[in-house]
């Protein structure tokens, strides 16, 4: 009898174990994103430097579908608050860039909203499916109204970042 409560409450303990750590992964990752922490790789001091605004790599992007070895810089005006796994990144001029993680390898805390960062990756231009727009809609907890709304393909610059530093 002792075995068989003891066996119960391993299997019980081990199960809301096991759903804890699930909960977690859920989340975005926390974090105050203060100025000098960075996501994913380290952007270089060197690579600051070389970075441009929404607007300059969005003139790029009409010239070219993909810009490789990209560096912007912006305000983030929004993140993932379900894991912390895209955010928007937009100028003075409400142009902004969706940006994904590159390889979906790291995420970034929700903290990170209205602070100046840069980033490195690729930018491209890309049609997103409706089913694709409806998710992200559904991310960013719209409503759903707005996400009924979106009935066409739309077009979008993304940029795929591999590292992102807070600047500012």
């Amino acid at each position: 009898m002792k075995r068989l409560l003891f066996l119960i409450a391993l299997v019980c303990a081990t199960t809301a174990f096991a759903q804890e750590k699930e909960a977690k992964k859920i989340a975005p990752p926390a974090g105050k994103a203060l100025v000098g922490d960075f996501y994913g790789n380290e952007v270089k001091s060197k690579t600051l430097k070389k970075a441009v605004s929404v607007a300059q790599l969005n003139k790029e992007l009409d010239k070219s579908t993909k810009v490789e070895h990209a560096v912007l810089t912006g305000k983030v005006t929004s993140v993932c608050p379900k894991k912390g796994c895209w955010l928007t990144v937009e100028n003075d001029k409400n142009e902004t860039f969706f940006v994904k993680m590159k390889d979906y390898a790291f995420f970034v805390p929700v903290a990170l909203e209205g602070k100046n960062v840069v980033l490195e990756g690729v930018a491209e231009r890309k049609m997103l499916s409706v089913e694709e727009a409806r998710h992200y809609a559904e991310d960013a907890k719209k409503s759903q109204e707005e996400i009924d709304a979106i009935t066409e393909p739309q077009e979008q610059n993304r940029f795929m970042a591999s590292g992102i530093k807070v600047v500012q």
